[in-house]
């Protein structure tokens, strides 16, 4: 073990400078040089940044991380990375550094530093890190000190006050309240989508996880305390000023020219040039406290010139413990060297002699041990930050709890678990955040705790899940992705921004959804702002040309599928969607189709194809259903079909494939031209002529949607095309019969049916069997108006007074031609079905 002697010649180097220096890479180089040794950061949270780094080049094995609330030590540790609270006191280290030296001037955490550095030694290098404006002191206090001075490596520039809409990406805006903190996170998430925020009251995973969002560039602007000022290695080019005074725990006061420096100092990084200034509008410069910098602080930041530093803060590092008077007198005592000041009342100096006067409390604090083991619970950080009165209470409820030995695990376990709740606001999760620090500050404390390995990783885990929770809370509030990517990615210039289509139709900005295609149609997220709704349409009209190109490409695959496109109402469907719109065309049957405006967005030369490709689909969608008419025009068309022909077929067109014998006047065909028609397709019946192809319920139901672009409004039958339907308007392809309408097939069935029978009579007058009739839902007047339409009369059998000596017989019929009697009578008749036929009572009234 080498001697105190021989530590004290070992030796001891100062690297002085401004910020951005590299000084903290320069200590872990010369860390890992050595065979063990220790570094001592201001911040937890970069003492862990530190350690991950370590541990990559050394192996977890061997590094250690030891701060007041976590400590993670493997048994053959040789290189240590702490807070400087917690920096062990071994002369066995071979390299001990000390970072952010100048602090030893801090009013309450300045003596801590000090000690540090009058008494820490490495066995064979020690270094000190921190500004040039402690080099006065450290010659002063340290013998046969090395200064180094390191020289910025980028320029750091004034350029006066901004706007907040007018600070430039990748700043950091500075404000010295939790308030303003919030007011200018809320702006910046309004003008440029959101900001990442650090304040020191944040836990470090809640700080570490919001600077990694803002270092992975998922937002461009950072809002922070004072905090940034210290130890945060950040990608900032430009640091804005809220604000140049804070309260200091006593009064309002302006910042010092180097507080100012520490802070525009976070600017620039390595080689990369920064800048500094204020933000517009937010004070007086007459006032002591405005934000706007003096010329000479302007001169002193720009060029690194600031005052040295004359005096550190001291307080007695090894005070004996005695008893408690003799504890607060060796705190309180008068500093040895006039380069040293007395230290303002910390708050364990201040808890201490608080609880000293409340002898219900210290009655049993009696011996050396029980002494120092008080002052270690008076010594507990006050992470909640609610001032002595209330910590000292706390402190009082542990000493109590501690006086019987340890702490159980259970009552332990059960503090902490009250503060397992993730749920509430910001305020409510940073003061769960800081009870719960207390705790893991108590579990790292092995004479405490009992199962202080299981209660210091529960504390945690729950600190962790807290922090997580803590941090979405902040990002819900202050981070609008949307804007955030839009910012960032586009800037004033929509032609920059990377637009894809998700398989859900979704028009994605970096994965961030900014609104959704319908059909070929852009439709803005109603969620965005009104302000960005101009970038979004921008966007939309620049990228989806090309996108849409490759969908409309689809398009026309599809419409080479019968299957692959619909026809629903007037609109041509694409899975759901309109593409196109029919309009009235040269005939019933030859539309035409109009693009949707939204397709307007697809390039000049696809347009054509598009068109053709819908309309090819259309003709032939046209011709499926509806082919025989299409052979009717045809025919129409022939020179050889004659006058008489070509009015008959193009009435039989516009009635849809129906045409009533009387209005067909063929008498005037002679055989050719009905031999015409049979070829056609076209039945000619005893009351109708029509096409049996058409009279199914898909070429029905487009016939009428064809007729309405017309302006027409035919009766549309039921999809299934029953065979009697109630109505007193017939749809299409229906005849009138009383009350109801049947399907002109059916009719001509039923009235085969009746002429068999005619046939069968041999001219005597017959009854007739309703059963057929009614199984296809026909009533009997129907029926019976059916008949009479085709010539058919009824008969009575005998008179009505003869009836009443028997049942009543049933009514008989007879046939005569009716007006528009057929040209010629079905001649191939089966007899009739055997059996008796029902009577037809209702016909005998």
């Amino acid at each position: 073990m080498p001697s105190r002697a021989d530590r004290d010649r070992a030796p001891v180097k100062a690297v002085l400078g401004p910020t951005n220096t590299g000084k903290t890479h320069l200590a872990i180089e010369r860390l890992c040089a050595h065979s063990s040794g220790a570094i001592g950061f201001p911040l937890r949270l970069l003492a862990r940044e530190v350690y991950d780094r370590v541990c990559k080049i050394k192996g977890e094995a061997n590094v250690a991380l030891i701060t007041g609330e976590e400590r993670i030590e493997p048994p053959n540790a040789r290189w240590h990375l702490c807070t400087v609270e917690a920096m062990p006191s071994r002369p066995d280290l071979a390299f001990v550094a000390l970072d952010e030296a100048q602090l030893a001037a801090d009013p309450e955490r300045g003596h801590v530093f000090t000690d540090r550095l009058l008494h820490t030694r490495g066995r064979e290098e020690t270094m000190l890190l921190g500004s040039a404006t402690l080099e006065p002191m450290v010659r002063a206090l340290v013998p046969n000190v090395e200064v180094v001075s390191r020289p910025r490596f980028s320029t750091l520039s004034h350029v006066g006050a901004k706007k907040l809409s007018r600070i430039p990406p990748r700043s950091a805006i500075v404000a010295f309240s939790a308030e303003q903190v919030y007011a200018m996170a809320e702006m910046l998430r309004r003008f440029r989508g959101g900001a990442a925020v650090v304040m020191g009251a944040l836990s470090p995973q809640t700080r570490n996880a919001q600077v990694a969002m803002y270092q992975a560039g998922e937002v461009d602007y950072l809002v922070a305390t004072d905090a940034i000022g210290m130890g945060l290695n950040l990608d900032v080019t430009h640091v804005a000023f809220a604000g140049l005074s804070k309260y200091d725990g006593h009064r309002h006061r302006r910042l010092t020219t180097a507080e100012m420096a520490q802070i525009a100092g976070r600017a620039g990084r390595h080689h990369k040039d920064g800048t500094f200034g204020t933000l517009a509008g937010m004070g007086s410069r007459s006032s002591d406290s405005g934000p706007e910098f003096a010329d000479e602080e302007v001169y002193a930041i720009e060029e690194h010139r600031f005052p040295p530093l004359t005096r550190l803060f001291w307080r007695e590092a090894e005070p004996r413990f005695d008893s408690l008077t003799t504890l607060i007198e060796d705190l309180e005592r008068p500093p040895p060297r006039a380069e040293l000041a007395s230290a303002p009342p910390a708050i364990d100096l201040a808890v201490l002699k608080r609880l000293a006067d409340e002898t219900d409390v210290t009655s049993a604090v009696r011996g050396r041990a029980s002494v120092q083991r008080f002052w270690q619970v008076c010594s507990l950080p006050d992470f909640r930050q609610q001032g002595a009165e209330t910590h000292a209470r706390f402190v009082a409820r542990l000493w109590q709890d501690l006086r019987q030995g340890y702490l159980g695990a259970d009552y332990v376990a059960q503090a902490i678990a009250q503060q397992d709740n993730p749920s509430g606001d910001i305020d409510t999760l940073q003061g769960r955040i800081a009870a719960v620090r207390s705790w893991a500050y108590i579990t790292q404390r092995p004479d405490w705790v009992m199962a202080r390995e299981e209660m210091a990783a529960r504390a945690r885990a729950v600190e962790t899940r807290l922090s997580d929770a803590l941090h979405a809370r902040l990002t819900e509030r202050f981070v609008n992705r949307r804007t955030t990517v839009l910012m960032r990615k586009a800037g004033g210039d929509a032609s920059l921004l990377p637009v894809r289509i998700s398989e859900a139709g979704a028009v994605l900005v970096d994965d961030e959804p900014i609104g959704h295609l319908d059909g070929f149609r852009f439709v803005i997220d109603p969620l965005a702002r009104a302000a960005d709704r101009k970038l979004l349409l921008a966007a939309a009209e620049r990228h989806l040309p090309g996108i849409l190109t490759a969908r409309a490409d689809d398009l026309i695959a599809a419409a080479a599928q019968p299957a692959g496109l619909a026809l629903e109402n007037a609109a041509l469907t694409w899975n759901g969607l309109p593409v196109a719109r029919l309009e009235p065309g040269k005939s019933v049957l030859e539309p035409r189709l109009r693009l949707e405006n939204a397709l307007g967005l697809l390039p000049a030369r696809q347009r054509p194809l598009l068109l053709a490709a819908l309309d090819g689909w259309l003709a032939g969608r046209i011709g499926a259903d509806l082919g025989p008419l299409l052979r009717l025009i045809e025919a129409a068309r022939a020179t050889e079909s004659g006058p008489d022909l070509r009015a008959l077929l193009l009435r039989l067109v516009a009635g849809g494939g129906v045409l009533g014998r009387e209005e067909a006047a063929l008498e005037r065909l002679d055989s050719r031209q009905r031999d015409m028609l049979r070829r056609l397709s076209v039945r000619t019946g005893a009351l109708d002529l029509f096409v049996p192809a058409i009279l199914k319920p898909g070429p029905i139901a487009l016939w009428c949607r064809l007729v309405a672009l017309r302006g027409e409004t035919p009766a549309a039958p039921p999809h299934h095309l029953p065979p009697v339907v109630a109505a007193k308007v017939p749809p299409a392809g229906y005849r009138r019969a009383a009350a109801q309408a049947i399907r002109v097939d059916m009719a001509e069935k039923l009235l085969q049916t009746a002429h068999r029978r005619r046939i069968a009579a041999a001219g005597k007058r017959y009854p007739l069997d309703p059963a057929l009739a009614r199984s296809m839902g026909l009533a009997t007047a129907g029926y019976a108006a059916l008949l009479r339409a085709a010539g058919f009369r009824v008969h009575m059998a005998r008179p009505l007074a003869e009836a009443a000596h028997g049942p009543p017989a049933p009514p008989m019929w007879d046939w005569r031609p009716p007006r528009a009697a057929p040209a010629r009578l079905p001649t191939a008749l089966s007899p009739p079905p055997n059996g008796a036929f029902a009577a037809l009572a209702e016909l005998m009234r």
